[in-house]
Order: C-alpha cells, then structure tokens, then sequence
C-alpha cells in the first residue's frame, strides 16, 4: 500500500474500497462507472483534445485542464461495455477534480494498486488505470508549464 499521504477525496475513495470484503469491491468499481460525467460537449466536439490511453485495452480518452488558480479537472471517456476501466476513469475524474495542480502531481503513482482491487481484476486493468494516473498528471505538468510560459 502506499506510504504518501492522499488527497481527502483519493484518500476517501480508497478507504471506501478497502472497508468492504474483496467480493464486494467489484460492486463499487460497478458503481463508480455508472458516475463517469459525460466529457463536455466543448471537449468531446473535439477528439484531437483528447488523448488516447493506450494502457487500456477499452477505448479510453481522457482530458486534463488546470485553471487559473491551478485547480485540475480531469475528463475522460471509457464505452458503457467496459465497466472495469469506466470505473477506474470515474474514480481518477472524481479523485484529480478539484485538486491543485501541485495536489494532483503528488498522487503516488501506485495509487491504482493501494485500493484493494489487485487480486479482483487483472493485472491488465490496473496497469491501465495506472496509465491513465500517468497520462494526468503529464497532462497536468504541460498545463502549469504552458500558463508559466
């Protein structure tokens, strides 16, 4: 499990999973794909703003924007067939938004592996959300270093 301290809300999520039985664990992954929001419309009028995780073996697509004050919201895309990766999508979207752009950068990489799911779901499927924790938090790193330009 990871040693850094969370963000409340990454933190929150992870003790959600890791409060219930293992078997009961894929019942809240189902129910966090069901609360992936939609990519904004501006967003998803527009795939050349979104980037492809290639981790995934779903089509999964996720935005990044860092604003003014340097709050993260995080988007993404995964197919209603995919509950697994919507699910993982969900709670990266759910975990990033509302984080500083310092807050985000300082998720442990290994959060994907620290909520309990490792023995439910391939080692494929955390490599992805893994990939995507990655592809979010460069996103992120780009954001703050195109507005500090």
């Amino acid at each position: 499990m990871t040693e850094h301290p969370l963000p409340a809300a990454l933190a929150a999520i992870r003790h959600d999973f890791l409060d219930l039985p293992e078997p009961d664990r894929l019942q809240l992954l189902l129910e966090f794909s069901h609360e992936l929001p939609e990519m904004p419309a501006r967003l998803a009028d527009h795939p050349d703003r979104q980037e492809r995780v290639a981790e995934c073996q779903s089509p999964v697509f996720i935005v990044v924007e860092v604003d003014d004050d340097h709050r993260v919201v995080m988007h993404a895309t995964a197919p209603p067939e995919a509950p697994t990766t919507r699910g993982f999508a969900s709670i990266l979207a759910q975990g990033l938004t509302g984080l500083t752009a310092h807050e985000a950068l300082a998720v442990p990489d290994d959060f994907p592996q620290s909520i309990g799911l490792t023995r439910a779901v391939s080692p494929l499927r955390i490599a992805g959300m893994t990939g995507m924790l990655g592809r979010a938090k460069r996103q992120v790193r780009e954001r703050v270093a195109a507005r500090e330009r």
